[in-house]
């Protein structure tokens, strides 16, 4: 929070207060427009009015005065929306329209022609020339300004500026998209409405502590988006009267802004793009980002727990994907090798089913039967040993058993 007002105390001006300003200076730059209009037209009128152009004089004069400031402003409003290649040509060629007819003027001045023959050459050449030049250079401005101007200076020309973006609590709650940030694919000026910020600061003050926790986290992801360099956070003051939901703020807003929106939430995504507003989904971006797996594949999976059915077992990849995989029930805990058989997409991402890899199995059995071959092996070759010259071993002779004299042991008997 202190990091968010400190951003906007500190740095730009908001986006309502800049707009206004603009607003203003563009109204007060009309107002002189026409004065400077009403001005020409009133010099028109006086000068006319007492020079009498043409012998007119009143209102003829007045009247003529009028259809030639006319002329004036219509030119004007014409040449307001032309490029400034294009008026340099157009200058460029009416000088040399008049240079041309100049010359005209003097071949046919040293000619025997009769004045009236003379007269109309020259002013048809004056016209026709100046205008063509006119005319001609006004559209051959462009050529004009890729000869004269090289292609770095054309490059330093403003570029048109991006949409802005417009931040969701759902999008700094989840704080994936300071990782984005953080890769440059998402920079320029970032927007988050103060209503925005309020609802990310309630949810910071709830009195469930996970809520609690979740806000404070998005406070934190907002900190940290406003530390990186060529990224701008900017606080918009703009509210939407006659409107309490803050998803419904943010799309009036958008949609009166141009802007774009950037959010985690299925709901305002479906409800964005229904009035064609342009939606930035994390959740999308990451699903798009995720390795493409087709039916027949092997893959090495750790099995954490038990699926719906008896013999199922699931697992997740890296990037959260939940893998069922059939007959791993009985390896939960343990690594297996699994053949892919089927891919499913859902709103919420992509779930991959697959069964035990037998080939794997059957690689393990044949390399513990060679294993144990040359153990028996082994045994077969040392039994022969024990006998002599490789024949078998006779069979152990019984110990004589020995009977007790009865003269040296009298109580044999009674043994």
């Amino acid at each position: 929070m202190n990091g968010v007002r400190s951003q906007q105390s500190g740095g730009a001006l908001p986006e309502s207060s800049s707009s206004k300003s603009q607003t203003r200076g563009s109204l007060r730059q009309d107002w002189d427009s026409w004065l400077l209009r009403l001005i020409l037209f009133g010099a028109a009128v006086a000068l006319c009015y007492a020079w009498r152009p043409f012998n007119l004089q009143g209102f003829p004069a007045a009247g003529f005065a009028f259809f030639i400031a006319m002329v004036i402003l219509l030119a004007e409003l014409r040449l307001r929306h032309a490029e400034l290649s294009g008026l340099v040509g157009g200058a460029l060629g009416a000088v040399l329209g008049l240079l041309a007819s100049l010359l005209i003027t003097l071949v046919v001045s040293r000619t025997s022609a009769s004045e009236s023959t003379s007269s109309f050459i020259e002013f048809i050449s004056l016209v026709a020339l100046g205008y063509l030049g006119l005319v001609i250079g006004f559209r051959r401005g462009l050529d004009l300004r890729q000869l004269l101007l090289p292609k770095s200076v054309e490059a330093l020309a403003p570029a048109v500026p991006s949409p802005m973006k417009l931040l969701d609590t759902s999008v700094l709650i989840d704080g994936r998209i300071v990782d984005i940030c953080e890769t440059h694919f998402l920079d320029g000026s970032l927007g988050l409405p103060r209503f925005v910020l309020h609802e990310l600061q309630m949810v910071a003050d709830s009195s469930d502590s996970l809520k609690r926790q979740r806000g404070r986290r998005g406070l934190e992801v907002l900190q940290r988006m406003q530390k990186m360099p060529g990224l701008e956070i900017r606080v918009l003051d703009d509210d939407i009267s006659g409107v309490s939901a803050v998803d419904q703020k943010l799309v009036e807003l958008a949609r009166r802004t141009g802007s774009k929106i950037v959010t985690n939430d299925f709901n305002l995504n479906k409800v964005a793009r229904v009035q064609n507003i342009p939606v930035l989904n994390i959740n999308e971006l990451a699903n798009a980002m995720k390795p493409a797996v087709l039916p027949g594949e092997s893959m090495r999976v750790l099995i954490l727990r038990e699926g719906k059915e008896s013999t199922q077992g699931v697992a997740y990849l890296d990037d959260g994907t939940m893998v069922v995989v059939d007959g791993a029930r009985r390896h939960i805990n343990r690594t297996v090798d699994i053949l892919v058989t089927s891919v499913h997409q859902t709103p919420a991402g992509k779930m991959i089913f697959g069964r035990l890899d037998d080939r794997t199995d059957s690689g393990s059995i044949r390399a513990a039967a060679v294993a144990a071959a040359p153990s028996s092996a082994a045994g077969a070759r040392n039994e022969p040993a024990a006998g002599h010259n490789g024949h078998s071993p006779r069979p152990p002779r019984p110990e004589p058993t020995i009977q007790p004299d009865p003269a040296t042991f009298p109580d044999a008997d009674a043994m």
